[in-house]
């Protein structure tokens, strides 16, 4: 595949000083959604959940995420909800669960929904077999059709990806797919229990090509144990080389208090901070070199790519699924732990296996907790995606489409915003805030100054579980 053009005038390299980085590289959300799960609470559950769907008038399509979160193995850096199994008959009742939530899901929304966007996350939803995971996929289409340009989305592990997975999805119409690879360093992946080969990897993109695939996204991960800037170079040439369409580049957030597996990750194996800012500055020129775009935070794509074009067109936007073209007016979430996003409020299906069950074949939706938006959310989460999609906010857009006058409304927020303008981080102009090149890697820190749930007493969560900023 060919290689796309350098884009015109967009620097490659810069320099973050070592006081801006003591300064800025802080615990902080990573906005997936405003507000952030952790203001979730059982206060707003499965009433309020029935009452939206019911009162629910429009035919537009949905978003579906379905979780399926069985693992073979625990990989050390994974902090997803999980379950671990290597027995595979376990699993096999989650998928009859699935079915009856959907199911009750069709029944409660007062008409046909067709879906513009499905995303099966985990996890690992190769976990099942080909055809099980086909056979419960396409009573989900049945259900919910797609509309002609929708996008179906997998992700997968390639050690447990075979041919047919690839096969008879394409056949459904899934169309993007995403591959975890992390680092290919094999002395990275001892320290965290995931051994992946090059060869794997390509065997599956070449097949997911030849079946059709439009867009073919691969995982990468900085932070991890033993990573060096020579070792993570070569494996972001390699997933260049690959030709890939997209790249996430994560953080690893070590979080050991939260997952107890990962004490199991040797923590003076972990690159300190400036050398784990300098891993993804070495792939993200990289990146930038072959020709890619940067989107949002962590993610790079081909020019060509729909993801790239939407942000050049200011159509990216970003739900739970991650950064997306495609956006409808509700996300419903399937499975454990799943979240979904129906208008003015967020609602999550219960973590745990045996409370969701209970749920299921008790008759009920298994919402857990969820949080109703204000309109002060909802302002502040069209100012916050804005910068986290676009790097860049439109003043007069914000106040026509909320009716305020931004500075005013926004006066505590753009004192807090000066100081990353005097360090040269952002731009605040009369009708644009807009993130500099050095500020895109501090895009979290700048979201962060519109955050009121951060102010001192405001949030329902003391001491709140975020990640590092870089």
């Amino acid at each position: 595949m060919s290689r796309p053009s350098p884009p015109e005038g967009r620097p490659v390299a810069w320099e973050v000083t070592a006081d801006l980085l003591a300064r800025y590289d802080r615990s902080g959300p990573r906005y997936t959604s405003y507000p952030t799960a952790v203001e979730f609470h059982e206060g707003v559950g499965l009433e309020a959940y029935q009452e939206r769907l019911e009162a629910s008038t429009s035919r537009a399509p949905l978003s579906i995420y379905v979780h399926l979160p069985f693992c073979e193995e625990r990989c050390l850096f994974c902090g997803c909800n999980v379950i671990i199994s290597p027995d595979h008959a376990r699993a096999l009742p989650y998928l009859d669960l699935l079915r009856r939530e959907m199911a009750m899901l069709a029944d409660r929304l007062p008409g046909p929904r067709p879906l513009v966007q499905l995303h099966l996350g985990g996890g690992t939803p190769t976990y099942f077999a080909p055809r099980l995971l086909a056979g419960f996929v396409g009573e989900l289409l049945a259900l919910f059709p797609p509309t002609d340009d929708a996008e179906l989305a997998v992700e997968v592990d390639p050690r447990v990806t075979s041919n047919e997975h690839v096969d008879l999805l394409a056949e459904l119409g899934f169309n993007r797919i995403s591959l975890g690879v992390q680092d290919f360093t094999p002395e990275v992946q001892g320290a965290i229990a995931r051994r992946q080969s090059i060869e794997e990897t390509a065997r599956l993109i070449e097949r997911a090509r030849a079946r059709g695939y439009r867009g073919v996204n691969v995982d990468l991960i900085y932070g991890l144990p033993y990573q060096r800037r020579e070792t993570f170079r070569r494996t972001v040439e390699e997933v260049i080389e690959l030709g890939v369409d997209r790249s996430a580049v994560y953080s690893f957030a070590h979080v050991p208090a939260m997952h107890p597996h990962m004490k199991r990750i040797p923590a003076d194996a972990l690159p300190p901070r400036e050398e784990k800012l300098a891993l993804f500055a070495t792939a993200r020129e990289l990146f930038l070199e072959a020709g890619y775009e940067p989107i949002g935070m962590d993610h790079f794509a081909r020019p060509d790519d729909e993801i790239a074009r939407a942000r050049r067109e200011g159509r990216l936007s970003r739900n739970f699924q991650g950064y997306c073209v495609v956006a409808a007016d509700d996300v419903v979430g399937l499975g454990t732990s799943a979240i979904g996003d129906l208008g003015d409020a967020y609602f999550q299906n219960a973590k745990k296996l045996n409370p969701y069950r209970h749920a299921i074949e008790q008759g009920r939706l298994p919402i857990e907790r969820g949080v109703v938006l204000s309109a002060d959310d909802r302002l502040r989460r069209d100012v916050i995606r804005h910068l986290m999609c676009n790097f860049r906010v439109d003043v007069g857009l914000i106040e026509r489409r909320h009716g305020i006058e931004f500075r005013s409304y926004f006066a505590e927020d753009l004192a807090q915003l000066a100081e990353y303008e005097r360090d040269g981080l952002v731009s605040v102009g009369v009708d644009a805030i807009e993130a500099t090149p050095l500020g895109e890697l501090f895009i979290r820190n700048l979201a962060m100054c519109f955050d009121r749930y951060l102010r001192p007493g405001a949030s329902r969560v003391e001491g709140r579980p975020f990640s590092r900023t870089v």
